[in-house]
């Protein structure tokens, strides 16, 4: 009997590892086949066919159309002249040259090409599981000397996809440390980072230190929390390294201008971290500082005034409770709170979607953003019908995505209006551009005409008519 139990359970002992080795080899197996469907997935999202596709130049005249110029008053059944990548001409009585092709604008508008001031378009196609798609970030806590410009991938597909639904211009931001790096202000248009940019290296990122008393989780504890006092003893520790980082800035600024006049003192030594901050700490150049809540943005106005800096803030879910702070300092807002949840439970179901219309009647320079990093830059025109909705003039919900981010990236004079001269950013839709049912018909991008493809009418076109 014993032999017996010995032998039966020495089988089934073997039954059962060998039952282990093999659910072991399924779940290996499977979690190959899950890669590489991944792998398939990513490269079908990024194969030839969604690389970016440039368009065609020419001199354009688009006729009789309204021409909404943002700027100024609308015209009815104007015309809005295209010449060498510029606007050249616009009104009821434009001289049109020899040549010039004639698009009819009879029941179409025209606006100037919508702009995300607060996105990372570009710098990641597929953020989860496709590690080598996503260059948001660098190394290390400071990181002045990172240009995101070079990170631009011109191929992304949701390059085609923003722009179709009117969006021309983003500014791409980096992310993660303290110092993220450089920011870059690029048309959706262009084979290189060289062809897209309008301005390479448009502003310093830092995420302005802030009081938080989340601590993480643990493992069967859940959620920790941070005394209130340390978390302001951590934040108020990174905001010192930060003033030392910009005084080690200035006076490695100072050393290095001594040398150019007298090269008799000893040659300083060089650091591409501190020489990358010199033009953002002498106010040359702007820093987007990330802050959402009303002690941190007031923090960013004080640190602005003490370093003589020039500031703008990116989130700013409570920025018009800072208001004659952000006036006072000149600081403006890109706002990237209209599809969040509202910060608090007690606060109001519109508390967010109002935000906009508050900094407006508080004399705020503000800016709409999705705040997306890619995917979702499309909805931008819908974040601002939103604030339109809840107290925001039509006209400025329109401006907070054209005029107004492109004065606060510093490219006023060349985006957000329909004025001569500017940069032929155009779109033509057969209704109100901030409506979601609203047609694209003719986009024009660095004045080329841009044909309405992307992954997403390919896909529709691919299954529309399948029975």
């Amino acid at each position: 009997m014993k032999n017996w139990y010995f032998t039966t359970e020495t089988q089934r002992h073997r039954k059962i590892s060998f039952g282990s080795r093999t659910n072991r080899f399924s779940s290996l197996l499977f979690s190959v086949s899950l890669c590489l469907c991944g792998l398939i997935s990513a490269y079908a999202q990024n194969d030839g066919s969604q690389q970016n596709k440039t368009g065609r130049a020419g001199t354009f005249a688009i006729t009789n159309a309204r021409i909404v110029t943002v700027s100024g008053a609308t015209i009815d059944n104007g015309t809005v002249l295209i010449q060498n990548g510029k606007i050249a001409g616009v009104g009821t009585n434009v001289t049109l040259p020899a040549g010039t092709e004639k698009i009819d604008g009879k029941g179409l508008s025209v606006f100037p090409g919508m702009i995300d001031a607060g996105t990372n378009l570009g710098l990641a196609e597929i953020p989860l599981g496709v590690n080598a798609s996503v260059d948001e970030s660098e190394v290390g806590t400071i990181n002045p000397n990172a240009k995101a410009f070079k990170g631009v991938n011109p191929n992304s597909s949701h390059v085609n996809v923003t722009r179709v639904n009117g969006i021309t211009t983003v500014a791409s931001l980096p992310a993660g440390g303290l110092v993220a790096g450089q920011a870059t202000v690029i048309n959706l248009n262009g084979s290189t980072q060289a062809d897209m940019a309008v301005v390479p290296e448009a502003g310093l990122v830092i995420n302005f230190p802030r009081v938080s008393t989340f601590g993480g989780f643990s493992p069967g504890v859940g959620r920790v929390s941070v005394d209130f006092n340390e978390a302001v003893k951590r934040r108020d520790a990174e905001l010192d390294d930060l003033k030392k980082l910009f005084r080690d800035a200035e006076a490695y600024a100072r050393a290095h201008e001594a040398y150019a006049k007298d090269k008799s003192l000893p040659y300083p030594a060089s650091d591409i971290k501190l020489e990358a901050l010199v033009p953002f700490i002498r106010g040359e150049k702007p820093i987007f500082f990330n802050a959402e809540r009303e002690r941190d943005i007031r923090g960013v106005a004080k640190f602005v005034a003490d370093t003589k800096v020039k500031g703008i803030i990116v989130g700013g879910q409570e920025a018009w409770k800072v208001a004659d702070d952000l006036k006072k300092n000149d600081i403006a807002v890109i706002f990237t709170n209209i599809y969040n949840l509202p910060v608090r439970d007690d606060d109001a179901y519109d508390y967010l979607f109002a935000a906009p219309a508050k900094m407006q009647a508080a004399g705020v320079k503000f800016a709409i953003s999705t705040g997306n990093d890619g995917a979702e830059v499309r909805d931008l025109p819908y974040h601002a019908g939103l604030a339109g909705a809840f107290g925001l003039s039509k006209d400025d919900a329109l401006r907070s995505v054209t005029l107004y981010p492109a004065q606060i990236l510093g490219v006023g004079d060349r985006l957000g209006s329909i004025d001569v001269g500017k940069i032929a950013n155009i779109v033509v839709a057969d209704g109100d551009i901030l409506e979601p049912r609203t047609n694209i018909k003719y986009l024009f991008i660095n004045g080329r005409l841009l044909p309405l493809t992307s992954r997403h009418t390919e896909l529709f076109d691919s299954y529309k008519d399948r029975k």
